[in-house]
């Protein structure tokens, strides 16, 4: 039978890709993070943890371009021995789970206004998609380091969006074509038959 080789399992460090890779190390996963953190990503969480008085910024989807980031660099420490940027991603995750809602409910833009609205509009307001870009981030960190808190916090959001919409309770379609996939690496990850019924 055929079987996926993931990424952990094959290292490049000469040819075409090696040195891309490198410069994607060491240039472009900082930039990303520090644009990002330029831009209001991480204190939006900040703000929904009630530790920054200064403004929410961006839009309903501004949650998964910083997942998506840190998703590339847990990638990128699985190949590249770096201290000090696994302690910088280490932060930042600690920032956002933070702010996760005793529910598990864990989108910023909600949490900090619209909180009646936050499974409102499904189709064109991402709260799926966010929620995806985080389990795929919980799936690749809980790889990279065997340490189930941010997983856990992507089971605590999962179990919440479970108690809601699927057979016999909230019927709804979301946007992008992210969420599911997501669900599918949450239930590889834990066994969890839910996610994958879900």
């Amino acid at each position: 039978g055929l079987e996926d080789v993931g990424h952990a399992q094959v290292e490049l460090r000469g040819g075409f890709w090696g040195p891309r890779l490198k410069t994607q190390h060491e240039v472009t996963v900082p930039h990303a993070l520090n644009e990002l953190e330029k831009d209001g990503h991480v204190t939006n969480f900040d703000k929904a943890a009630g530790k920054f008085d200064g403004p929410l910024k961006g839009h309903h989807a501004f949650d998964s371009d910083l997942h998506k980031a840190l998703e590339g660099a847990v990638y990128s420490l699985q190949h590249f021995a770096d201290p000090q940027l696994r302690q910088r991603v280490d932060g930042i995750l600690d920032r956002i789970l933070a702010a996760q809602q005793k529910d598990g409910f864990l989108i910023s833009y909600y949490i900090v206004q619209q909180q009646d609205k936050r499974w409102e509009d499904l189709r064109l307001e991402h709260q799926m998609y966010n929620a995806g870009h985080f389990f795929e981030l919980a799936v690749a960190h809980a790889q990279l380091t065997g340490d189930p808190k941010v997983l856990n916090a992507a089971k605590r959001f999962a179990d919440h969006i479970d108690g809601i919409f699927g057979p016999g309770k909230r019927y709804d379609v979301d946007g992008h074509q992210e969420v599911e996939l997501a669900l599918i690496k949450l239930y590889r990850a834990t066994g969890e038959r839910r996610y994958l019924d879900l």
